[in-house]
């Protein structure tokens, strides 16, 4: 089984903000494979289903974003799940608008919800699926990814997100993590 997470913020208040790219992640992933978040437990909304022959959690953790380990280390725990078949999907400001970057392992590069996850998971040796938000010009980082998507950034926004739902299910499909960062890099 593997465990796919979105990072986000729970709330109308987040919706469509930068920092919430990984719940747009998992969300459409779940509508394209009919899974359904209709469970609500370990500090998360999940859904469980098949993906290409591989069961699968789809999972957005409820405790925000820099608390997202609490929600994650005690699902992968009671499920069983190693680290090194945990996916996480969050945003990253170093990377151009829609622009994907998947990491085998690695430290937090600044972000919280990583560090978070790191600490409750015990380790870096998880999947990671960066995709791009930008870096504000005038703004504060706080503001700026808690900042909404304009409708000029749209295009660049789906078409980020339908990469990253490929490149997720291409390492389903073939459980080869290696093939998947040459592919979709």
């Amino acid at each position: 089984m593997k465990l796919i997470v979105g990072l986000g913020n729970i709330g109308s208040k987040y919706e469509n903000t930068r920092h919430n790219v990984g719940f747009m992640v998992v969300e459409q992933l779940a509508k394209e494979n009919n899974i359904i978040f209709d469970k609500s437990k370990f500090d998360s909304i999940y859904g469980q289903g098949m993906i290409n022959g591989e069961k699968v959690l789809l999972v957005k953790p409820t405790t925000y974003m820099n608390e997202s380990g609490r929600a994650v280390g005690p699902m992968a725990d009671y499920f069983g799940i190693e680290n090194e078949d945990i996916a996480v999907i969050h945003d990253d400001m170093d990377l151009e608008l829609g622009r994907l970057r998947l990491r085998q392992k690695g430290s937090a590069g600044g972000h919280n919800g990583i560090k978070s996850l790191i600490a409750h998971l015990k380790g870096q040796n998880f999947k990671r699926f960066k995709l791009g938000i930008g870096h504000p010009d005038k703004m504060s980082v706080v503001n700026w990814v808690l900042s909404r998507f304009t409708p000029a950034e749209s295009a660049d926004l789906q078409a980020g997100i339908d990469k990253t739902c490929q490149a997720l299910e291409a390492w389903l499909e073939n459980d080869d993590f290696t093939k998947a960062m040459n592919d979709f890099n």
